[in-house]
């Protein structure tokens, strides 16, 4: 029996324009364990029922918030695992062979993921919990393997949708993201693989500008010129697909870009099988994202500070922005 986490530190801005509580929810890539075993523990602590949709697919039913999703993240072999097979049919039996040697060709490459809906803020501890029993489970994270490069992934709701707050985020993520990609310090596995890239140079150098402060149709558009991939380490595709589907797909025909009003931030490892690891670090983190970005006067004055840092090449070379991050722009309350 594990002892409930406590709940976790909220943003300044913890509800919406609407007077709703923000959402976030969470995505946990590991290894270590089957499609059954880690559905009967989220299910069992969770109070939810199973439904099995696939040879690679479940659904955990009965959350006020939606549906929980536990699946192989590997697009074809849930595709193939949909698939009905039926005993003596020579054809059946070969895609069958096929598809077992891809699941054991990419056991320790291709992860299993846990899926949250968006949870009201105020629930993020229970995710906490839920890592323990899994780490008691044997579930394995990045580090359990030097193939594997294996994320946790946060999808936050923003305050409001309008266009200032979202640059407001963006323009904070900028500035900060040396440091947090030197807390988060991402497994060599997944900086190989590039699942979290940075920005373009020019692109920060950009959005930085104290004067840049686009419209909506400009903001996006701007995003698609430098960054048409979901391939960043705070991916706005789903976000801009939300509010502008058809100037999205003009620029990128990526069928896995779920539009949906939330921010998706890719940088943190899961480090699962780690004795007292859970989210509540990178969470931290985040939420100096959320504070700078609540502060525009600090925002702007941060961001001319990073823009002298980017012309400052050998400034760059020794890291000097990071001290200069926890000297000056960390929200220390």
């Amino acid at each position: 029996m594990t002892t409930p986490s406590p709940p976790l530190m909220l943003p300044a801005r913890s509800h919406t324009d609407t007077g709703d509580m923000r959402r976030v929810g969470v995505e946990l890539e590991m290894s270590g364990l089957d499609i059954d075993r880690l559905t009967a523990i989220c299910s069992r602590y969770l109070k939810l029922r199973s439904q099995t949709v696939s040879r690679y697919e479940r659904t955990l039913l009965g959350d006020p918030a939606g549906e929980w999703r536990i699946e192989l993240d590997f697009t074809l072999l849930r595709e193939m695992g949909r698939e009905q097979r039926l005993e003596n049919d020579l054809g059946d039996e070969l895609r069958t062979s096929v598809e077992d040697l891809i699941k054991w060709a990419t056991t320790d490459v291709v992860p299993l993921e846990l899926v949250s809906p968006p949870l009201p803020m105020s629930r993020l501890g229970e995710f906490d919990d839920i890592i323990a029993l899994l780490r008691i489970a044997g579930a394995q994270g990045t580090s359990g393997s030097v193939i594997s490069a294996f994320g946790m992934q946060f999808n936050p709701d923003l305050p409001d949708l309008q266009t200032d707050t979202i640059t407001t985020y963006l323009k904070a993520f900028l500035c900060l993201y040396d440091w947090l990609a030197q807390r988060a310090r991402i497994n060599l596995t997944r900086r190989l693989t590039a699942f979290a890239e940075p920005f373009p140079p020019v692109y920060i150098r950009q959005v930085i500008d104290p004067h840049y402060w686009p419209d909506q149709q400009q903001l996006i558009a701007d995003y698609l010129r430098a960054n048409p991939t979901r391939n960043r380490a705070l991916d706005m595709l789903p976000l801009f697909k939300h509010l502008n589907e058809q100037q999205v797909r003009a620029a990128t025909a990526d069928p896995l870009i779920k539009a949906r009003p939330a921010l998706h931030y890719r940088l943190p490892n899961s480090l699962v099988d780690q004795p007292g690891w859970g989210i509540g670090g990178a969470w931290h983190d985040w939420l100096q994202v959320e504070s700078l970005a609540d502060d525009t006067e600090r925002l702007n004055a941060c961001c001319r500070a990073y823009g002298q840092h980017l012309d400052q090449g050998l400034g760059r070379l020794l890291d000097r922005w990071k001290t200069q991050v926890e000297r000056q722009w960390l929200n220390e309350e």
